[in-house]
């Protein structure tokens, strides 16, 4: 398996010189030259744990780690830091089936994928005879910040440098990263939105003269990012989970065609339910939903991509993003390198670009933040389940697809974050007199309500030593970089 550029297919590397780099030398992205078909009929595939079944995709997309390395990597990252043996569980509330992505230490579902990562890196650089001490770059728009911090933390021939925006994040999200342990972790909050920070963290990695005034000190960059084709190929595996459980569940059999509703922001999440469809996994449709930030939406409903829009900061924050840099990769799968590099030439120079729209294996819908509030009140009062911010915007949207279209096939809800990440928000949407209290105070009524005990990874988290304490000016991003690791 031979990884190309989304901008120029001249541009190759295998799947762990892919993953050390995790962007492209032109700025573009890195995709299989061709997405591998599953070469295990379903019927096996539905006998298998998580583990066993990550073995089954992993092995197809990076095909020169051997069975051992993968092994390795998996065994050591779906363990005991996730509290639940299933890892992802399916659950069925109302009229939806809910993929709970959360049960990580961080509670979101970067976890899925950051927990790999780390062991990915690892044995890449040994296979690559990397020396240099690998500096992992990140943005976050809240929750893959901490994810990352969490799987770097302590790697020997690490650092990790996350960047967040400072007034853009939860509570609980802000102190997930700036309470984080660890002497080779970094945390900033800039002055800025997620956009800023990731456009900032992609030039640095396609700035030459920085990259070889930093290799001379012994540095190499790599992202934590979804950027990195090695935070994308793990969450193809728990679409393929989602429709083994479903079976068991009896909600399909095997060959019935599956509806999942992702949360979208950077589309990495939903990206990763593309490539599971393309290797022969039977979905009917993906509705990619969007809250208020709705640039995703319009662009499905249009094919203009425009980014010149005024940026709302919602209380779905990770979703709170103008430009997603996945949605690349689904270009290319779709138009091919050269009308992919127009496009992104021109996002970056006007703001806008458009392609001929088609009908697609993906629509698009949003929900605006009153109907994410009212979509957590109706779910709860019909079923007592408590959805986080950004699951409640994905049930909204499906409601909004069903109600339009009449599709009865078997919806899955990709859930995407705990409700304890957003508990103030996720409270007031269950009484609007819990907006005066404090957000830390409301986790015990959290708890009381929805029959789940606060998760160890957070119970007083409020009083922790915050250890990070940077704040820098979003133009300022590369200048810290350098003075950090000078």
């Amino acid at each position: 398996m031979q990884y190309i550029g989304t901008r120029d297919k001249t541009i190759t590397a295998t799947a762990s010189q892919a993953i050390l780099k995790g962007i492209c030398s032109d700025g573009g992205l890195f995709i299989p030259e061709e997405i591998p078909q599953m070469d295990k009929p379903l019927s096996e595939l539905i006998n298998l744990d998580y583990k066993e079944l990550a073995y089954e995709i992993l092995k197809l997309y990076l095909t020169d780690f051997t069975e051992q390395e993968l092994k390795y990597c998996i065994e050591n990252a779906y363990d005991t830091k996730f509290d639940t043996s299933e890892i992802v569980p399916l659950v069925k509330k109302g009229d939806a089936y809910f993929l709970e992505l959360f049960h990580g230490k961080t509670l979101a579902f970067k976890d899925m994928a950051l927990s790999i990562l780390p062991y990915f890196m690892k044995i890449a650089a040994k296979k690559n005879h990397i020396e240099k001490e690998i500096v992992i770059l990140t943005a976050t728009s809240g929750d893959t910040g901490k994810a990352a911090l969490e799987g770097f933390a302590g790697v020997e021939g690490t650092k990790i440098i996350v960047f967040f925006p400072e007034d853009g994040v939860s509570p609980v999200q802000k102190l997930q990263m700036t309470t984080q342990e660890g002497k080779n972790t970094c945390v900033v909050g800039i002055k800025g939105n997620f956009d800023d920070a990731q456009s900032a963290v992609k030039s640095i990695f396609t700035d030459k003269e920085l990259s070889e005034t930093l290799e001379q000190k012994g540095y190499l960059f790599s992202s934590a990012n979804s950027i990195n084709i090695g935070r994308l190929v793990p969450q193809i595996v728990y679409y393929y989970y989602a429709y083994t459980q479903a079976i068991k569940q009896g909600a399909i059999t095997v060959g019935d065609k599956l509806n999942f509703t992702v949360p979208t922001g950077n589309f990495g999440d939903i990206l990763a339910g593309y490539y599971a469809k393309c290797m022969g996994l039977p979905v009917n449709h993906f509705i990619c939903a969007s809250n208020d930030n709705k640039v995703l939406y319009d662009f499905f409903e249009t094919g203009v991509y425009n980014k010149n829009r005024t940026f709302h900061v919602t209380i779905s924050p990770s979703m709170d993003i103008l430009i997603s840099s996945n949605l690349e990769r689904f270009l290319c799968h779709n138009i091919g390198q050269e009308k992919t590099k127009e496009c992104m030439t021109k996002l970056q120079q006007e703001g806008t670009y458009q392609i001929n729209r088609k009908e697609s294996e993906i629509s698009g819908e949003y929900a605006t933040e009153q109907e994410t509030y009212q979509s957590i009140q109706k779910l709860y009062k019909e079923t007592k389940y408590v959805m986080d911010t950004h699951t409640a915007v994905a049930y909204a949207a499906y409601q909004k697809y069903k109600k339009q279209t009449k599709d009865n096939t078997p919806m899955v809800i990709v859930s995407t974050a705990s409700p304890y990440k957003f508990t103030k928000d996720v409270m007031t949407a269950l009484d609007e007199k819990n907006q005066k209290e404090d957000a830390f105070v409301l986790m015990k009524e959290l708890e009381k309500v929805s029959g789940v005990k606060i998760p160890a990874s957070i119970q007083g988290i409020e009083t922790r030593k915050v250890l990070h304490n940077n704040v820098c000016e979003k133009q300022d991003i590369k200048n810290f970089v350098c003075s950090f690791l000078s």
